[in-house]
C-alpha cells in the first residue's frame, strides 16, 4: 500500500510517499481502507520534534530517539472497514468508519487497524468522508475543554483563537449549549467566525478584548499558551475560568466521537475545512499547517 513515511524528524520534506506493507488485522481490530485523514498541528508537532526541555527527553522515550518508532503519521482517519479480526461482531465489511488513534498512528496512509475498543464509530450516511475527518481532531479537544469550563446556558464564553481547527468547533459547541460565544481571530477570518455562531467576534489585530470592560464566565485558549500567553483575570468574573487547550493530555472517548457525529448528521456542527490535498503532497500540507494560518481543518485525501 503507499504510505507517507516519517523518516526522520524535520521539516515537511522529511516526509516520504513508499509502497508498505498492507497491515493486518489481530483479532480485536478492524482494517480500514481509508479515504480521507487530516493533519493537524499535532502531527506537525511529532513530525518536526516541536518541543522543549524536558519534553524533549519525553518524547523520544515515548516515541522514538531519531525518528518516529510508528513512522505512518496520522491520527485521524474516515473509511471503510475492508477486514474485521475473528472477534468482531460490532462493525462489519463495508461499515463506513471514522475516529481519532491518539497514539497508533497510521492514518497517513491507504489502510489502517485500529481495536474496536479505540475512539471509532460508524459515520453517518449523509457525512462525507472529508467532513468526518474534519470532526475528531478539533471536535474532540474543543468537547472536552468546553465541559472542563462548565459553561452553563446565558453565560458568556470568549474563544481565543476561533478560526482554528479547536476553535471552530469550540464556537460551535458553546452555542449548542447555550452560551453567549465571542470569538477571537484575524481579520479574514472575522466572517467564518460569526458564520459558525458566534454571537460577538473580535480582531486581535484591532483591539484587545482585555480593554472592552466585558466580564467572561470563562475564558478558553483555543491555541494554547505554548503560541500566546494570555493573562485575561481583568476579564473574568469573580468565579470566572481560563482554561488553555495544552494543560494537560485530554481524555477522549467514542462516546463522544458519536455525540459529534449525530450533531453533524443532524445540522447542529458543521465540519470547516480549509484545503484539501492529496496523500502524494502531504508535504505541501504539513507546510501549510506549519505556517500557523489556516481556518479549520486541513483535510488529506487518501483513496
Amino acid at each position: 500500500m503507499k504510505a507517507a513515511v516519517c523518516t526522520k524528524y524535520g521539516l515537511p520534506d522529511v516526509l516520504k510517499i513508499e509502497d508498505t506493507p498492507k497491515p493486518i488485522p489481530k483479532k480485536n481490530q478492524i482494517s480500514i481502507k481509508v479515504h480521507a485523514g487530516s493533519v493537524t498541528a499535532s502531527d506537525c508537532i511529532i513530525r518536526g520534534f516541536k518541543v522543549t526541555g524536558i519534553y524533549r527527553v519525553l518524547m523520544r522515550l515515548a516515541i522514538g530517539f531519531n525518528r518516529p518508532r510508528k513512522s505512518i503519521l496520522g491520527m485521524v482517519f474516515a473509511g471503510e472497514v475492508e477486514s474485521i479480526g475473528q472477534d468482531v461482531s460490532d462493525f462489519h465489511m463495508g461499515d463506513r468508519v471514522f475516529g481519532f488513534d491518539r497514539f497508533g498512528f497510521g492514518s497517513d496512509a491507504e489502510y489502517k487497524c485500529i481495536s474496536t475498543d479505540g475512539v471509532v464509530t460508524k459515520l453517518a450516511p449523509n457525512i462525507t468522508y472529508e467532513e468526518a475527518a474534519s470532526i475528531p481532531f478539533g471536535g474532540l479537544m474543543a468537547l472536552h475543554y468546553i465541559r472542563k469550563s462548565g459553561v452553563n446556558k446565558g453565560q458568556k464564553i470568549l474563544i481565543y483563537g476561533a478560526s482554528g481547527a479547536i476553535g471552530t468547533a469550540a464556537v460551535q459547541l458553546a452555542k449548542y449549549m447555550g452560551a453567549d460565544v465571542t470569538g477571537v481571530c484575524s481579520t479574514s477570518n472575522k466572517k467564518l467566525v460569526k458564520s459558525l455562531g458566534a454571537d460577538h467576534v473580535i480582531d486581535y489585530t484591532k483591539e484587545n478584548f482585555m480593554d472592552s470592560g466585558i466580564l467572561y464566565d470563562v475564558v478558553l485558549n483555543a491555541v494554547g499558551k505554548k503560541k500566546i500567553e494570555l493573562h485575561p483575570k481583568h476579564a473574568l468574573k469573580q468565579k470566572g475560568k481560563h482554561i488553555t487547550v495544552d494543560d494537560g493530555a485530554p481524555r477522549l472517548s467514542v462516546k463522544d466521537l458519536f455525540f459529534l457525529n449525530d450533531l453533524m448528521e443532524k445540522g447542529d456542527m458543521k465540519a470547516v475545512i480549509d484545503r484539501c490535498y492529496p496523500l502524494e503532497n502531504i508535504a505541501d500540507a504539513h507546510r501549510y499547517v506549519d505556517g500557523g494560518h489556516k481556518k479549520g481543518n486541513v483535510i488529506l485525501v487518501i483513496a
